[in-house]
This record gives structure tokens, sequence and C-alpha cells, in this order.
């Protein structure tokens, strides 16, 4: 086998392992009907998107592991900003009408990778008060509840997520526009 071809070997191996500890954490069933579903489920999600996860092969384990450090950290960061979004979209809720200012946002982000891109999305949404409706290019269409939601996007989401593939941060842009 060639080294190219067996890193790929490698890489797959990786994210078949991890699928499946994440299939048997999340239906705790371990017979063995359950664990071949697990396994024929995880092999071809394994084979279909294997390298969504790990795009760049070349990179050693160190700097992986760093990367797993990084994620981590941003994930708790995440968490924050949700329990933050849920005060806010609670105070909208029992507060005056006059709070909820729906508007759909344009947000530019420099960040490279389609992993990247999808991770914001994603992280976006997942905060209360903002949903990706849409992405083109590196122009992502977001709808806001209120102008606080809006200030959320002031890009240090983008640099986080930056921060945990590369060493330099990215940056982005807000234009807001009424609907």
């Amino acid at each position: 086998m060639e080294k190219g071809t067996t890193k790929i070997a490698l890489y797959r191996a990786i994210v078949f392992g991890l699928l499946m500890v994440t299939w048997v954490i999340f239906s705790g069933l371990l017979d063995g009907f359950h664990l071949t579903l697990g396994v024929i489920s995880c092999g071809l999600v394994t084979w279909m998107s294997s390298d969504l996860l790990f795009d760049d092969r070349e990179i050693g384990l160190r700097a992986r592991m760093r990367q797993a450090v990084r994620a981590t950290i941003y994930l708790f960061w995440l968490l924050w900003q949700i329990v933050l979004a849920n005060l806010h979209l609670l105070k909208i809720a029992f507060g005056s009408a006059g709070l909820r200012q729906p508007q759909i946002v344009r947000y530019k982000t420099e960040l490279k990778s389609d992993f990247e891109k999808f991770l914001l999305a994603n992280s976006i949404t997942l905060t209360p008060g903002t949903v990706t409706i849409k992405i083109l290019g590196d122009t992502f269409y977001i709808h806001a509840i209120s102008d606080f939601a809006v200030e959320g996007l002031n890009g240090e989401m983008d640099r986080r997520i930056a921060h945990i593939f590369a060493d330099s941060p990215s940056t982005g842009e807000t234009d807001t526009s009424e609907s």
C-alpha cells in the first residue's frame, strides 16, 4: 500500500471509530442486532463523507490534538452564548413587543473551508434568536429576532472557529437589512 492510501485508510478508520462511539453512546443498546445496524450505518456514512471531517490530511497528530482542545473550548463558549441568547429570548417573551425587531442579516465570512462554514452556520442556528437561512459563497443570510441577536454576529464566532483550524483568525462583516 502507498503512504497516501494508508493515510486515507487511517482517517476513515478514525471517522468510523468516532461515529461508532457516538452510535453506542446515544443508542445505549449493546445487543448484536443494534451493534450490526450501527456498524452498517457508520460504515455508510464514513464511506460517503469521511473527507468532510478531515479535509486536510497532511496535518499531523499533534496539530489534530490541538484542534480537538480548541474545539472543546469553543463548544463551552458556544454553550455560554446559547445560555445568554435564551435569557434574551425570555426577556423578549415577557417584555414589550418593541424588543422584537425581526430582520434578515447579510453576514460576510472569511472562513475558507466548507467545514468551517458548516460549523459557523450550525453555531448560528443553535444560538436562539438566529437562524441561518441561506449561504451563497462567503455570504450568510441569517434571520435574527432582534437587534441584540444581530449584535451577536460581530465576528467573534468567526474568529473562534478560525482559531480552531488555523493560527490566523478570520473576521466577518455584518450588513443588516430589515424585512
